[in-house]
């Protein structure tokens, strides 16, 4: 009997240590203050995403829709002195837009409510300089509603854009007053349309009238947001998602969402950047040397915005002028496949509609990376892989496949943890280099010669504790033959 209760014991303490789960430390942690550089990598490789960060970052590509009255006026940045008048699309056809979207793989449309021109793209109370004194659909019309039915229907995600920086607005500079504005404007959007997904606003921010300077309350506009939409996340200015550092659609070669740059909204951003010596821009967010001099970190991942076109509105003199395929591949593989999302600017032309030439572009897009991610040339579908720094694993490739690019990806809801990898292919009896990298994070795509080997290794060269690689993959992209 009693080895029968000692059998009973063993087994239900072995299935509670099963049970016990690693510490993790959601979206944000501050480090104890005597913390050794070891206790503080040991807790960054613990850091996570939230719920909504994670969803977020499975989307991988997404669409800004430049649209306002810049593109009646061929302004890239209005002075908000604009009739409204000439906001006059004459076939406007959000489904279109989303359409488009969608059969090229776009998970969320993310529209310019408002501009730094100060131009409304909604039926608001808080200024006449809306769609509400245009000619469209004689002052009825409603291009947010429009765009969130269509999202609606075609079944992807919707956020909005709303600049902070209002060319047209009184009580810009009068910082209490604009910002009860501002607040306005958004609780009408985020009450009046359905469930938003992203809100986007960066810190753009001139001066007002007699040059006063714009105060802007990101902390009551943040509680608006969580208050009212507490599952969109907050892009640029907010603390869910930042900014690359660039418009040319670069992720870093080594890109962490574990980070020690402090959100553009958090009061104490300044000195904590100041500190480490970081901004937007830096090269390093994340290294070890960082870690050591910082007092908190952020699960603040990367989103990479950039324009389909050279500008960002609409401009029928760059209708030639639509990025080539080879040159939005690119941008892919140094987006995505850098740990980021990909916001990929599409604007509406002057008709309402996504002009042809880019509809056609994203298709190609869609088409080329589809055919490229169908096949996966590994031989056997593999399981998390729970890596040390310094082990290897090896994987056969199927018979005869020639192969240039390698997928890799990291179990985040564990945090991210790889520092190092590398990459080797098995010919004639003998190990060769195929690619190098650094970091891995959500997803890491790596283009190499072409190549028959027999079999693949990865070697974790450097790691923050046990790496949690969750999915690797083995595929052929063609060569692009850009048409002349």
């Amino acid at each position: 009997m009693k080895k029968y209760i000692l059998l009973f014991i063993s087994i239900s303490l072995f299935t509670s240590c099963a049970r016990v789960k690693e510490t993790t430390y959601e979206k944000h942690l501050v480090f104890p203050s005597q913390a050794s550089q070891e206790k503080k990598i040991e807790m960054i490789s613990h850091l996570v995403p939230n719920k909504w960060q994670l969803d977020w970052q499975k989307m991988e590509l997404t669409a800004f829709l430049h649209f306002g009255i810049n593109t009646f006026t061929g302004n890239e940045w209005g002075d908000g002195k604009d009739d409204p008048k000439l906001f006059n699309p004459t076939q406007l056809n959000c489904e279109q837009w989303v359409k488009a979207l969608k059969d090229a793989g776009f998970k969320m449309a993310i529209l310019t409510a408002k501009h730094h021109d100060g131009f409304c793209l909604w039926q608001t109370q808080s200024t006449e300089y809306s769609v509400k004194n245009s000619p469209w659909k004689n002052g009825k019309g409603d291009v947010v509603r429009e765009l969130r039915d269509a999202c609606e229907k075609y079944g992807i995600k919707f956020g909005i854009y709303l600049s902070p920086w209002d060319r047209n607005a009184k009580t810009y500079g009068d910082s209490p007053a604009y910002n009860k504005l501002y607040i306005q404007q958004l609780t009408e959007l985020l009450t009046n349309y359905g469930e938003i997904h992203e809100v986007w606003f960066d810190g753009a921010c001139g001066e007002g009238e007699n040059g006063r300077k714009q105060e802007y309350d990101w902390k009551a506009i943040l509680k608006t947001i969580r208050d009212l939409q507490p599952q969109a996340v907050t892009a640029i200015m907010g603390d869910d998602v930042r900014w690359v550092g660039n418009e040319s659609g670069l992720g870093r070669e080594t890109e962490w969402s574990a980070t020690l740059i402090a959100p553009g909204s958090y009061p104490d951003k300044k000195e904590n950047n100041a500190q480490l010596g970081l901004n937007e821009m830096s090269k390093d967010l994340g290294s070890r040397a960082l870690i050591e001099k910082a007092k908190e970190a952020y699960w603040y991942p990367s989103e990479v915005d950039v324009s389909i076109r050279p500008g960002w509105f609409y401009h029928s003199e760059e209708d030639e002028k639509v990025r080539s395929l080879s040159n939005l591949v690119d941008i892919y593989y140094q987006s995505v496949g850098r740990n980021s999302v990909l916001l990929l600017n599409i604007p509406p032309d002057t008709r309402g509609l996504l002009h042809e030439n880019d509809v056609k572009r994203i298709k190609e897009l869609s088409n080329y990376l589809s055919k490229t991610f169908s096949t996966n040339y590994l031989s056997k579908n593999h399981k998390t892989w729970k890596a040390q720094a310094g082990e290897s694993k090896e994987f056969l490739v199927k018979k005869d496949a020639t192969v240039n690019t390698i997928l890799l990806q990291e179990d985040i809801t564990k945090g991210q943890r790889v520092e190092e990898f590398l990459v080797e292919g098995f010919f004639n009896g003998k190990w060769q280099t195929l690619s190098q990298g650094t970091t891995i994070g959500y997803k890491r795509l790596m283009r190499f010669e072409d190549s028959k080997a027999e079999k693949i290794r990865i070697t974790i060269l450097s790691s923050r504790g046990e790496a949690n690689i969750k999915n690797l993959g083995l595929y052929y992209a063609e060569k692009i033959e850009e048409k002349q």
